[in-house]
């Protein structure tokens, strides 16, 4: 009986430590994945802050160019134009205002 019991033991702790194996095998793996994902997700962010970089050149190019088709008569962008040049005008009447103080 006591030998039974015994390797009915031994069984339990073999297939225990089967186990721990596996999970410790897994832990190695799911670290490594995250790893990969963490460089992917940075990468990411990189390129995403490129994109956003040049978007924003895009926009400034753009409005240059509105601007510039405005003053070249187009009358889709006159009333933009105008504006823009009001308020280039209050910013620097607000300028000479601030000096003379």
């Amino acid at each position: 009986m006591k030998n039974s019991t015994m390797s009915e033991l031994n069984e339990i702790i073999d297939s225990l430590e089967n186990k721990f194996t596996r999970l410790v095998q897994k832990l190695e793996a799911l670290e490594v994945e995250n790893a990969t994902l963490l460089q992917e997700l940075n990468k990411t962010k990189g390129e995403i802050n490129q994109l956003k970089d040049t978007q924003r050149g895009l926009e400034t190019r753009y409005d240059s160019l509105k601007t510039a088709n405005s003053l070249l008569g187009n009358d889709e962008n006159k009333r933009d134009t105008k504006l823009k040049i009001n308020s280039l005008i209050r910013e620097i009447d607000n300028c000479i205002a601030q000096l003379s103080e």
